[in-house]
């Protein structure tokens, strides 16, 4: 490996949701998988459905709280994670966001966001004192507390890409995964990329397929180099105490979710 190969090296973690292994989203892990250690990168992959995650937080997953005590969720999280006790399914995929420089979430759209076990591995893994909290920085931009890191989302959909655009019956794709893409990844401090979406995905044809890969390959090879969806930081001053846009901070005729977009320049 030469210098210049050495210093590109990235470190890259696949998560996958999906209940069938023949499935276009097995399919889509699998070449994305292939695709980045050929060209160097370090790859760790958590498939969901295979590992059996738990999709569920409850009272399980703090061995140390009282069994006739009231279960507060965000106070028992950050005590184990700032005490080292989480359960070691949790740990493991903590070290693995740790790990990485860039975090890929490979899911079919279900019900207009991602299946529930994936659901459940972000509200288990993003606990608080490791993903948001006072005991970390601040949320909303790149000095937040998983900050560093790029992230991806490549989904599967049944639709036509027509139904999801700006006249589309089921609304723009970029305001269907706005929770993940603002509110998970951006409010952690990670710098989201445009979304990958293959579309028509219930019956694809193998040459669509095939040309869908090669479009996911280079969304892949530019996975460092694309620039991240330019959201507002709540650093930045656009916003007053209460978390709400300054008037006039937006560019004129500007409305609904792209609000909280840096406006062009």
């Amino acid at each position: 490996m030469t210098e210049t190969t050495a210093r590109q090296r990235k470190k890259i973690l696949v998560v996958t949701a999906h209940p069938e292994s023949r499935s276009l989203t097995s399919a889509l892990t699998a070449f994305a998988v292939g695709h980045l250690r050929a060209a160097g990168h370090e790859v760790r992959v958590s498939d969901l459905y295979a590992m059996k995650w738990k999709a569920v937080v409850d009272a399980d997953d703090f061995p140390e709280h009282p069994a006739d005590g009231r279960l507060d969720v965000m106070g028992a999280s950050e005590r184990a994670t700032l005490a080292g006790r989480l359960t070691p399914d949790v740990a493991a995929e903590q070290e693995k966001i740790r790990w990485s420089d860039a975090v890929v979430l490979q899911f079919p759209l279900w019900w207009f966001s991602m299946p529930a076990i994936l659901k459940g591995w972000i509200d288990r893994v993003f606990s608080r004192g490791f993903a948001y909290g006072p005991a970390v920085p601040p949320p909303y931009g790149g000095g937040a507390a998983l900050a560093g890191r790029r992230a991806l989302l490549s989904v599967t959909v049944g639709a036509r890409e027509g139904a999801f655009s700006d006249r589309g019956v089921h609304g723009r794709l970029a305001d269907v995964l706005h929770p993940i893409q603002h509110g998970v990844f951006w409010f952690t401090g990670m710098a989201p990329l445009e979304p990958f979406a293959v579309y028509g995905a219930s019956d694809l044809p193998q040459d669509a397929f095939a040309a869908a890969c090669e479009a996911y390959g280079r969304r892949l090879d530019a996975l460092f180099t694309d620039e991240p969806v330019p959201f507002r930081a709540l650093a930045d001053g656009d916003y007053d105490r209460d978390m709400r846009l300054l008037p006039g901070v937006e560019a004129p005729g500007t409305s609904g979710l792209d609000l909280h977009l840096r406006p062009a320049g």
